[in-house]
């Protein structure tokens, strides 16, 4: 009989042969043992399925839905929401803590369903969505760290397009936290996770309390909190990753990654002649012979280490505190409300500011660290034009910012039935405030400049000399904040409506009410000299600059109605249609160009989208079920896209000067360098503005259950998107300026003066592409020592690209792709799991990723060197021929029922040590070197144990 599904857990597939071997191998393990059954009748309640709006009894039903129970979230081991989620096989394209070394993640974790990324996947509470992460005006979505496991209960996952029943942002589908309730127990658990190695201990507890049985005594309220901390991991404390030189070979050569920064600590020396050469050298390293802590020596250059300096994974802290209440006022109506409470801090540390100092050639420096090795060096003093310090401002320390998430979500309503009808009504209130704080590392550049002025900081001397003279400049404030929320009324219900031939007719309909709206301050110096502060001089050593304050919102409107229809007795069909319409944003801080405030304006477009869906679910025997969907989505432009003022950069890649005279933005050209960047909203009306992307999305899926205690199953599925909301690439602008000519703006940069930028601003530019299949397999079987059961999940994915006006259809699949991401082929969990008695359970896991191709490289982008055979270091080469190799760890765990509601779960993760592979990524993810660490985990083998005790 086809039952419930669970979500499993599994190892490698080939999927070419899984159905017959996985049929015949199971099938004659069953038949060849005795198998345990429970036959007894239970009562059948009618509950809501996510990706469904009518309430029914819980089955298998036509849409994708993986279930985790507490149990299935016990056996991962995972420590948090995040760790959980983004573990499982269908989850690509999110973004992880690893984000936040480098400040750009800036603490959010997301969830991202078959790499379509984190904007197309909705992320539910209770059924109710949260307010997104406010971090500055960058489109993420919900933050997953601000959700506690221990308040979750169980989680659904949707992996089916959903804008039909839940608007926007469903296109690849749902996640949907369910938190306990109604629950009368007191529940205190506590997790402590040690590496064998070094750093990165972890450890989290909980507390639960209830009061009243619903049922009894008509009311229930569940009080819950809990406390995470997470220590961070250094790179110095895994030699994988401890530094920006990593030696490896391909076909027999041997290479070196080579990352490594002219801006170093003591300061180096440029020498620029008058015949455009130019000649580097480190003061300290010919004084003493030897380069110092953090620097490799090239030459006469003691380079900058900055990947010995970063962090791998961040120290972070989570409180949360979660409330739920629900009243009983008769058989038929219940007051309910729900509260969470969060508090999530990271406090992420990367390198030492890097900062330029141009040298005169009669200052007492240049007189006392360049002019006594001019001869020893060969240089000739009246071929020297001018000199500069390549400097790197340890002395100011790590820059180390504090991302702090504060969360509250509020939700109150009335759950009942009114003549035959199943209502839900509710208001909901969530809000994500969110805090940069500087901890240290970063410095007014006005207080640096006045210290190196009146000579007491000496940029010459060894690191750690100057941590006095410079600590006036180090900034100890908060850079910014910003606050997201998002208010909604709904009401929405089900009811029988007629006899079909194969049961009863149920129709769903709802409406809902939506205001959101975002706010963003950023601090006087991250804004600079601007309309608002024309006499502001100063700016920050370490960070950005040329950020603008916003304050957008916008209201938004749903409805929705579905159909579910039993045409036969096997054979139940569901159809839904919604309505959605969305108003102008409502910008009460508009700029021009130059930064003066303009006041309030409407910006882009209203729109207006109707989706449908349509789905059948078939069950022509007793073990085989069938099910299909094909529906259409849409996905709003977001309050950012539009409204969101200039916020300064730098572009990814180096690029030659795409002007020459007389166009007057050559004025702007620095030769082949990175330069500026503009990322900007589009709050243009009519044809220019923005629309909704549109989507159309497919599954086809079966699942057969040949014999009892074996269950297959397989998902296809399909998603096409169209108008995709995306920014020209600047390879292809750079390479085409005429075409482009109106993204490039001549730039007085602060640090840099007049320069060339590139203006990034979203356009409906692309479509997309994407497919794959989900399989999803469950064995259980009783042997001589206990009760057996084997969970193997996974995705292969087909096809994940994207197509581009001018540059073509561009793929991540199996390979480091131009969007700077990887795709996985496979991604697969294999869970056996040996229940001993009714004291032990064991569990095993098998992870697996299968490899790709790397982030390739040509000569010019000076990453790769060869090694001669005396090991000395060769020219910059191309490497377009690197390939990571896959990653498979292994996970055990035993769980003990010591006595009545006491329950001590130990465990293993990564079993048997394996190090992330080697990867030569040097873009995409925080500033790890040596490997990905979006991918993979640098902890290396952890033992972790679990005390949970309910009375």
């Amino acid at each position: 009989m086809i039952k419930e599904r669970r979500l499993p857990h599994l190892l490698r597939l080939m999927f070419s042969g899984s159905v017959v071997v996985g049929v015949g191998l199971l099938a004659h393990s069953v038949q060849a043992q005795e198998t345990k059954t429970d036959d007894a009748p239970q009562q059948m309640q009618k509950v809501e399925i996510t990706g469904s709006s009518i309430k029914r009894i819980t089955k298998e039903g036509a849409l994708p839905v993986q279930t985790l129970t507490k149990e299935d979230i016990a056996k991962t081991g995972a420590q948090s929401v995040a760790d959980l989620i983004q573990a499982l096989p269908a989850m690509q394209g999110f973004v992880p803590s690893s984000n936040s070394v480098n400040g750009s993640g800036a603490g959010v974790e997301t969830a991202s369903i078959h790499s379509l990324g984190s904007g197309y996947t909705l992320v539910l509470l209770n059924g109710r969505r949260m307010a997104k992460s406010a971090i500055n005006n960058n489109d993420y979505a919900v933050n997953l760290a601000s959700i506690p496991l221990a308040a979750v209960e169980r989680v659904e996952i949707l992996t089916d397009g959903a804008s039909a029943l839940y608007g926007s942002d469903a296109i690849a589908g749902v996640v949907n936290f369910i938190l306990k309730k109604n629950s009368t127990s007191t529940d205190i658990s506590a997790t402590y996770n040690a590496p064998t190695k070094a750093g990165g201990k972890s450890f989290n507890v909980g507390i639960s309390k209830g009061f009243g049985d619903l049922d009894k005594d008509g009311y229930n309220v569940l009080l819950a909190y809990s406390h995470d901390e997470q220590k961070n991991l250094v790179a110095d404390q895994r030699g994988f990753a401890k530094s920006g030189v990593v030696p490896f070979s391909v076909g027999g050569q041997n290479y070196s990654l080579y990352q490594l920064s002219s801006n170093t600590s003591p300061a180096g020396v440029t020498l620029h002649h008058n015949d455009g050469s130019t000649t580097q050298f480190s003061p300290d390293f010919l004084k003493n012979g030897v380069c110092g802590p953090h620097t490799f020596r090239s030459n006469n250059y003691c380079k900058f280490d900055y990947a010995s300096t970063v962090e791998l994974i961040p120290e972070s802290t989570r409180d949360s505190f979660t409330a739920s209440g629900n009243l009983k006022l008769n058989s038929d109506t219940t007051l309910f409300s729900d509260i969470v409470v969060s508090k999530f801090s990271i406090k992420p540390q990367y390198a030492p500011p890097a900062q330029p100092v141009g040298l005169s050639l009669s200052s007492p420096l240049y007189a006392k660290y360049v002019t006594p090795y001019l001869a020893r060096l060969g240089e000739d003093p009246a071929n020297i034009k001018s000199a500069s310090l390549g400097l790197r401002l340890f002395d100011t320390g790590g820059r180390r910012d504090e991302y702090r998430t504060d969360a509250l979500h509020m939700a109150f309503g009335v759950d009942g039935n009114f003549k035959g009808w199943d209502y839900n009504a509710s208001y909901t209130h969530s809000q994500n405030r969110w805090y940069d704080n500087a901890l240290g590392g970063y410095a007014s550049n006005n207080a640096f400049n006045a210290i190196l002025a009146s000579g007491a900081y000496d940029p010459f001397l060894p690191a750690g000399s100057g941590v006095a003279a410079l600590a006036p400049s180090v900034l100890h404030q908060t850079l910014d904040q910003s606050t997201s929320k998002l208010d909604i009324l709904n009401l929405h219900g089900s009811h029988d409506l007629f006899k079909a031939p194969g049961g009863t007719a149920q129709l769903g309909v709802g409406i809902e009410a939506t205001r959101e709206s975002h706010t963003d301050s950023p601090s006087a110096i991250l804004q600079g000299q601007n309309g608002m502060q024309p006499n502001f001089t100063d700016n920050i050593l370490g960070g950005g600059f040329g950020a603008l304050p916003s304050s957008s919102k916008r209201n938004n409107y749903g409805s929705f109605a579905e159909l579910l229809v039993p045409v036969a007795k096997n054979l139940d069909v569901t159809g839904a249609l919604r309505y959605d319409s969305y108003e102008a944003a409502k910008n009460d801080m508009v700029f021009d160009d130059v930064g003066n405030p303009l006041g309030s304006a409407t910006q882009g477009n209203s729109a207006s989208k109707a989706t449908y869906k349509v789905s059948a679910r078939w069950q022509p025997v007793e073990t085989l079920l069938l099910r299909a969907s094909y529906g259409t989505g849409f996905k709003a432009p977001t309050l950012a896209q539009i409204t969101s003022p200039a916020i300064l950069g730098s572009t990814a890649n180096s690029h030659p000067c795409p002007f020459s005279a007389p166009d007057p933005r050559a004025a702007g050209c620095q030769g082949e360098t990175q330069y500026d960047l503009l990322q900007v909203g589009n709050p243009s009306t009519g044809s220019a503005g923005l629309k909704p992307e549109t989507s159309k999305q497919s599954t086809v899926g079966f699942r057969l259950e040949p014999v009892r205690n074996v269950s297959i199953g397989f998902d296809w599925w399909q998603v096409k998107i169209k108008d995709q909301i995306s920014q020209v690439q600047e390879n292809l602008a750079f390479n085409d300026p005429v075409t482009y000519s109106k993204l490039f703006t001549l730039f007085n940069d602060p640090f840099n003066g007049p320069t060339v930028a590139f203006t990034s601003v979203p356009v409906n530019l692309a479509s997309a592409k994407y497919s794959g299949i989900d399989w999803d397999h469950t064995f259980k079987t009783k042997s001589p020592i206990g009760d057996m059961s084997l969970q193997w999940t996974g995705t292969y994915m087909l096809k994940a690209e994207q197509n581009f006006p001018g540059s073509g259809t561009q793929s991540s699949l199996g390979k480091y792709g131009a969007d700077q991401n990887v795709v996985f082929r496979v991604i697969s969990r294999l869970a056996a799991s040996l229940q001993v008695s009714d004291m032990f359970t064991h569990t095993l896991i098998a992870n697996y990723r299968s490899g790709y191709h790397d982030q390739t490289f040509t000569a010019d982008d000076a990453t790769v060197r060869i090694v001669n055979p005396d090991g000395s270091f060769g020219p910059y080469v191309a490497m377009p021929n690197h390939n990571v190799a896959s990653y498979t760890t292994f996970d055990w765990q035993v769980k003990a029922q010591v006595q009545k509601g006491l329950v001590i779960t130990a465990g293993i993760k990564n079993l048997f040590a394996r190090t992330p592979p080697l990867s030569l990524v040097v873009a995409g993810g925080g500033n790890q070197v040596g490997y990905d660490a979006r991918y993979t985990d640098p902890l290396g083998r952890q033992f972790y144990i679990t005390g949970a005790y309910k009375f």
